[in-house]
C-alpha cells in the first residue's frame, strides 16, 4: 500500500510539473539593461532646464510682469478720469520698479565676519566691550537728534 501511494505522489507531482511554467532567469537585452527606475528618472530631472535663470536675484526684471490697461468695464475711482487714474498706477508701477532696481544693486554687497571682528578687535582683546557702542557699528540718522543744531526738522505734515 505504501508503494502504490507513493507511485501515485510521484506521477501526480510530475503532471503537475508538466504544466506548470518553466523557471526563468532574468532576461537580459539591450532594453532592459538602459531602463531606469521611476524614482531615478525623477530624480535626475533638472526642473530648471528651460529657465535656468528663474530664481536668479534680480530675475523678476526680466520676467514680462505689468500692470493691465483700464478698459471701458474697469474700476476707476470717483473723482478721477481713466486717464488720471492711469497717470497713478504708471507712477506706483515706476516706483515699484526703482525700488527692485535699488534692491537688485545691493546683491552681493556685504559686511564680512572676519574682517568685523578682526577691526573691532575681537579676535585678540576684550576691549571692545568697554566702549560705549560695545562694539558695535553704529548708523548715521537722517536728523540730529542731539539738539544741538538747528538742522532740518522733521516734516509733520506726513
Amino acid at each position: 500500500m505504501k508503494a502504490a501511494t507513493a507511485i501515485v505522489v510521484a506521477a501526480s507531482l510530475a503532471s503537475a510539473s508538466a504544466f506548470a511554467p518553466a523557471p526563468q532567469g532574468p532576461a537580459s537585452s539591450a532594453l532592459n539593461a538602459e531602463k531606469k527606475s521611476f524614482f531615478q528618472s525623477v530624480f535626475d530631472m533638472d526642473l530648471f532646464a528651460p529657465v535656468s535663470t528663474q530664481n536668479d536675484y534680480g530675475a523678476r526684471g526680466k520676467k514680462n510682469l505689468k500692470t493691465g490697461k483700464i478698459g471701458s468695464g474697469s474700476y476707476v475711482p470717483s473723482g478721477l478720469s481713466a486717464a488720471e487714474y492711469q497717470k497713478i498706477r504708471d507712477g506706483d508701477d515706476a516706483k515699484k520698479a526703482a525700488n527692485y532696481q535699488k534692491n537688485v544693486a545691493k546683491a552681493g554687497k556685504f559686511l564680512d565676519y572676519t574682517e568685523f571682528y578682526t577691526k573691532r578687535g575681537t579676535d585678540v582683546s576684550d576691549g571692545w566691550k568697554k566702549t560705549v557702542t560695545l562694539g558695535h557699528a553704529m548708523a548715521k540718522t537722517k536728523y540730529d537728534w542731539s539738539g544741538g543744531k538747528d538742522n532740518k526738522k522733521l516734516d509733520q505734515s506726513l
